[in-house]
């Protein structure tokens, strides 16, 4: 079941892939990363990480770039599809930007940000749109990250603790208590409650 319109996540996924042959290095975060890892529910936007600023001067000439100083991002806007780029020394995430590039990987050409730091980016951005459609979307695919990607919960408590979040453990264990949009997991009932005790029982 999918969460967004498939001609939307399609057209997202073109420009994706498009960005990728351009001649700029990024690391995917949000949630086209989480469907990387899960194979499971496909985004509308996409979020990426630069690794080097001189890459915006670039940005702005070939694609028209802006710089949305409210929220500490720049964005390129392709009809209804968003880019969100997030900078080093610039933009705030849960973890610093200019550490990200350290737990990044690749998947099918694109480099991607690990499981255990692309979680605690989800829960970052959770904690902030919580109460909204896309808060709703960040806790289905932290449920999806949980049960169908290899995360290592040791290595996700010890970039907790480097990264002074150590409350971000209680909320994660309320979202996996409490969440009910079982239908976006592929799973039946049953199938979800004996997931979600051998999750909480290995946090």
């Amino acid at each position: 079941m999918e969460f967004w319109n498939s001609i939307l996540t399609e057209k997202s996924w073109n420009i994706l892939v498009e960005l990728n042959k351009d001649s700029f290095d990024f690391i995917l975060i949000g949630g086209w990363a989480a469907y990387l890892w899960t194979s499971l529910h496909k985004s509308k936007d996409v979020d990426i990480v630069l690794e080097d600023l001189k890459t915006l001067d670039y940005l702005k000439k070939k694609y028209g770039l802006k710089k949305n100083d409210n929220l500490k991002k720049y964005e390129i806007q392709f009809e209804e599809i968003d880019v969100d780029i997030y900078v080093p020394f610039y933009s705030k995430l849960a973890i610093p930007v200019e550490d990200i590039k350290k737990y990044a990987t690749k998947i099918k050409g694109l480099k991607v940000v690990k499981p255990e730091a692309l979680l605690i980016l989800k829960q970052g951005a959770e904690l902030e749109r919580k109460e909204s459609v896309k808060g709703d979307k960040d806790r289905i695919d932290i449920m999806t990250l949980l049960i169908y990607s290899e995360v290592s919960f040791k290595e996700y408590e010890s970039l907790l603790k480097l990264y002074e979040l150590e409350h971000y453990l209680p909320r994660l264990k309320t979202i996996i208590k409490t969440f009910k949009d079982i239908q976006y997991l592929n799973l039946n009932p049953r199938q979800f409650k004996l997931k979600k005790e051998q999750i909480l029982t290995k946090l």
